[in-house]
């Protein structure tokens, strides 16, 4: 299986990777975690180094299992600055 460019995800999947960099800078964070649901996960690594280029940050990918936006890793919250979850309907507040 061929490995699928950023251009190539970013056509399929609405990625928003502008506006995650933004928040990384913004947030200043230096370790991201990003969460993928499990069909995005053969794109995790493509993302993960995009990411982490534009940003500066370093980044980390959850292989745990992931039911919805509400599914977020426990235990991370003292070992990442910010969690990034793709493939999720947007939060409303």
């Amino acid at each position: 299986m061929k490995t699928k460019s950023i251009q190539e995800i970013n056509e399929v999947y609405d990625l928003g990777l502008d506006k995650i960099v933004g928040q990384i800078k913004e947030s200043r964070a230096k370790r991201v975690l990003l969460q993928f649901p499990d069909g995005m996960k053969p794109y995790a690594q493509v993302i993960c180094d995009e990411v982490s280029g534009r940003s500066g940050a370093e980044c980390f990918i959850w292989l745990g299992s992931c039911y919805g936006a509400c599914d977020t890793p426990l235990g991370v919250e003292e070992k990442v600055d910010l969690v990034v979850q793709f493939g999720h309907t947007a939060w409303r507040y």
